[in-house]
């Protein structure tokens, strides 16, 4: 059972309460955000990767875990959910820091020891897409007013400006898409200061980027919720007057994404040489329905609610 999905499923449960009043997602809510509190691990101040057996921990996981707790406590009251929250976020920052200034992306359980990176796998190193992970930080820094937040948020920060933009540069078409997962992860990222100069320069750089090299790829590899994400940040950042977006754009990639979704209301993961790979998961589903929503409605959001 995966800690990380149910989290980001926390997160769009409250999200669909939040636009349709219907008490069942709420309830959805609460029972995922439930299983994330027994999922930790209070003795070695530890959230698992997975529950059986619990033999790794993920720093990026923790941050959207922290992100769905603080989701369900806004939406419910549950000061447990925010307590757990708070207990994660410190033991991203206590535990997952390295010597070199960053931090680890795994650690192996039970005795917390860093894992070896792989510079060739996002998700076995550390990078600018970290930072969305890191939003929760600043996220716990608005829930509880506590500073000791601020300041990881933007350390990582500094180190994901410094190097996003080789991110997607030397890899292969199949490689590429999978790195623009992990980029738009950057500039989900960099909603909280989206008012700060350098962070509008690197999300209208950043979006340029992805649009090109999604455009570029699409017609042999295209994932679904890669163009969910830019769709979601394009809205955001705009609503955040750090970047504006033309109609014909968002219309053109509107419709791109919902190519993706089934009859039955899953998502197709994405589409290979045309034809759609046979899987869907709970994530695409998210972004994808997200990504949709919001431009249908055209209604600005609170950032709290991106999932």
């Amino acid at each position: 059972m995966s800690t990380e999905i149910t989290g980001y499923a926390v997160s769009f449960l409250v999200y669909l309460h939040s636009v349709s009043a219907d008490k069942r997602y709420l309830e959805a809510a609460e029972r995922g955000a439930r299983f994330l509190v027994n999922a930790w691990d209070p003795k070695r101040c530890v959230m698992p990767f997975e529950v059986d057996p619990a033999t790794k921990s993920y720093f990026f996981d923790c941050g959207i875990i922290v992100r769905g707790l603080l989701s369900a406590w806004r939406a419910t009251g549950e000061e447990e959910f925010r307590t757990v929250a708070v207990a994660v976020g410190n033991s991203m920052l206590r535990d997952f820091a390295s010597d070199r200034g960053d931090f680890h992306p795994i650690l192996a359980l039970p005795a917390k020891r860093a894992e070896e990176r792989d510079v060739a796998r996002w998700s076995r190193s550390a990078g600018c897409y970290q930072l969305k992970a890191a939003m929760a930080w600043w996220d716990l820094f608005e829930a509880t007013g506590e500073h000791c937040f601020q300041k990881p948020y933007e350390r990582v920060m500094e180190y994901s400006l410094a190097g996003f933009e080789r991110f997607l540069s030397g890899f292969e078409h199949a490689q590429t898409m999978d790195r623009l997962h992990a980029f738009s992860y950057f500039l989900e990222g960099l909603l909280p200061w989206a008012n700060q100069e350098r962070c509008q320069e690197a999300l209208r750089l950043g979006i340029v980027l992805a649009g090109s090299f999604l455009r570029a790829i699409a017609p042999t590899f295209a994932r679904a919720d890669v163009y969910a994400q830019l769709l979601r940040v394009r809205l955001f950042a705009d609503w955040a007057g750090a970047v504006q977006s033309d109609h014909a754009t968002l219309a053109e990639e509107a419709e791109s994404l919902a190519q993706f979704q089934r009859e039955d209301g899953g998502w197709w993961f994405g589409r290979k040489n045309g034809e759609m790979m046979p899987f869907i998961n709970p994530v695409s589903a998210a972004f994808g329905a997200q990504a949709l929503d919001l431009w249908k409605r055209r209604e600005q959001i609170n950032r709290h609610l991106l999932v």
